[in-house]
């Protein structure tokens, strides 16, 4: 698999939809700093560190259907196969760099977040070693999100089809972890206004909210937004992680079921 390892970096060096998600990403990340310069100059860069996680989603779907697509629409898949080399190591090796896409794209953004926020915004004021930890955790998001695609792009050759499978799936995931993490953090109780008098004088009353949730529901809402990509993603978007290490066996889990789909599926899959 070394070989095809090789060769996949080769091409990704050379590829044109790969360094447009780089600058994509490194715009992104300059775009954050000068928003919250205008709109908060009071912020640090630590608000904007984590926000890589919401948007890297759509790019790794749109790369990956690009990239894996291509692999098929020129045949490339057809003739790893001719000199020899496994379903298995072409599944692999097509992750890994895909994966590895990923993260760098992700790593183009905080370097960007780094070079123009701490000079323009301060120091972070979170621990070093908290930042690497989330860090390392939103890439593990990342490739779980991106062994979703593989398989998606793997099992489909129609380069066309799979970018916009795979983008409506991270879009519709993205909606589901939104709305999750919007009943998890409505408020137990909201004030209900009373006016006692015809001169406006109001009085204030706590009323409970019914769509609190509470008990086992909240755990089943609270473990969807833990285990989704985009419910992880949104977490450490607003830093609000309360099952921290939770989260990457959770990614752990997505990447290694749906590897093993997409080996199994890929090695019986007739390849036109």
């Amino acid at each position: 698999m070394n070989r095809l390892l090789i060769a996949n970096f080769a091409r990704l060096k050379k590829d044109k939809v790969f360094w447009i998600c780089m600058a994509f990403m490194f715009a992104a990340g300059i775009f954050g700093v000068i928003q919250k310069l205008i709109n908060d100059p009071t912020a640090t860069p630590d608000q904007l560190f984590f926000i890589f996680p919401v948007i890297i989603g759509v790019v790794t779907a749109a790369f990956c259907s690009l990239y894996i697509g291509t692999e098929y629409s020129d045949g490339t898949i057809r003739n790893k196969l001719i000199v020899g080399h496994t379903r298995s190591a072409i599944y692999l090796s097509n992750f890994i760099t895909c994966s590895t896409a990923g993260i760098v794209m992700c790593l183009s953004y905080i370097t960007a977040v780094a070079a123009f926020g701490i000079p323009l915004l301060g120091r972070p004021e979170m621990n070093i070693v908290a930042v690497i930890v989330l860090i390392l955790i939103a890439f593990m998001t990342v490739m779980a999100s991106t062994a979703l695609f593989t398989l998606l792009c793997m099992l489909n050759q129609n380069k066309a089809v799979a970018a916009v499978v795979c983008i409506l799936m991270i879009v519709a995931l993205l909606l589901l972890a939104t709305f999750i993490n919007a009943r998890l953090n409505a408020p137990q109780f909201y004030d209900s206004y009373v006016f006692t008098d015809s001169l406006g004088s109001a009085s204030t009353e706590q009323i409970e909210n019914p769509q609190f949730l509470t008990g086992t529901k909240r755990e089943v809402y609270q473990f969807f937004l833990d285990f989704l990509p985009t419910g992880q993603a949104i977490e450490i978007s607003t830093q609000s992680t309360p099952h921290l290490w939770q989260m990457p066996l959770y990614s752990l889990f997505i990447i290694l079921a749906s590897t093993m789909c997409g080996v199994l599926c890929f090695r019986k899959k007739d390849l036109k």
